[in-house]
């Protein structure tokens, strides 16, 4: 065994020099995306986004959801970003993106979208795939619904468009949207504590070892700035905007029939299994993969999800 392992050792590249001198039949076909981090100024607000892959690929947007950031793309870009064109921005209030105060600031989904647009413009981006999750659905859907011609396709991840998804955890939301009083405001300031933010990454979640706890320590922080309850409070009250806009929604769909990947964790009770399944209402064609997770899916199904994105992506675009 000494013997054998000796062997091992003294042929074995100790350089990388030695390495280099390899011929490319000997040498692993390793790529590894280089991921870029960015800021660029939009109407006075730093906005940042992570950017991987060849300039001229494919694009795809990526649209992170509440209480996190592009942090929840992390582990997918690399999968992606030899092939296409990743771009994952920060919202401004979350991730590392400016969070401009509320006096100065409107925290609307329509501001929002309005913001994302600006920032394809800048980085000259004209036609993109979206995947949307949670938040990111109502802000690609009203990017959709202002320039249909740019959408070349869709992934869908825990994201709604149909009112069958609106469960009971939305009650005291919605009972929010119909009275703004303080009191219901500050009903809902349970939603950007620890608990509920841990507990949006492991609900429903089969190997919570798989879950990461940097993800809710991280977002926490996060949440946890100065002025932020109060503009993620804003958020939950004007998510209720987005509701009238389904019907336009879904009519985007039905027109325009994008290619459509849906990937949802059965087990999410804020974005529940029922808001999955309308989509093929107007999108007969999509393709539907229910998975055993949560909400951020992501965390624990990545070695499921990232091959049916590739291959969705490799056979679309």
């Amino acid at each position: 065994m000494i013997p054998d392992l000796l062997e091992k050792t003294v042929n074995r590249p100790d350089s990388i020099d030695q390495i280099e001198r390899q011929r490319p039949s000997e040498r692993h076909a390793l790529v590894v995306p280089v991921i870029h981090y960015k800021k660029v100024n939009i109407d006075g607000v730093n906005v940042f986004y992570r950017e991987a892959g060849p300039a001229d690929a494919p694009v795809l947007l990526l649209l992170h959801g509440f209480p996190t950031s592009s942090h929840m793309f992390r582990n997918l870009i690399p999968l992606l970003a030899d092939r296409y064109h990743v771009i994952a921005p920060d919202y401004p209030g979350y991730g590392q993106s400016d969070a401009p105060d509320r006096s100065g600031f409107e925290y609307t989904f329509a501001n929002l979208a309005t913001l994302i647009e600006k920032l394809t413009v800048v980085l000259e981006v004209t036609r993109y795939s979206m995947y949307v999750m949670d938040y990111g659905a109502p802000i690609g859907y009203r990017l959709a619904l202002k320039h249909p011609e740019r959408v070349q396709a869709l992934i869908v991840q825990n994201g709604n468009a149909y009112t069958e998804g609106l469960a009971a955890f939305w009650d005291p939301i919605k009972a929010y949207w119909a009275d703004k009083s303080l009191a219901k405001r500050e009903a809902l300031a349970h939603l950007v504590t620890l608990d509920l933010t841990k507990f949006q990454y492991t609900d429903g979640v089969g190997d919570i070892s798989r879950i990461s706890p940097d993800n809710w320590v991280v977002d926490q922080a996060l949440l946890d700035r100065p002025g932020n309850r109060e503009i993620q409070l804003d958020l939950f009250g004007d998510y209720g905007s987005n509701v009238p806009l389904y019907p336009d929604f879904q009519a985007f769909f039905r027109q325009y029939q994008p290619p459509t990947l849906i990937v949802w964790g059965k087990n999410d009770v804020i974005f529940p299994e029922p808001g999955a399944h309308p989509y093929l209402r107007d999108l007969p064609a999509a393709e539907l993969h229910i998975l055993d997770s949560g909400h951020f899916a992501l965390e624990d199904k990545l070695d499921v999800m990232a091959p049916l994105i590739r291959d969705f992506l490799d056979r679309t675009l």
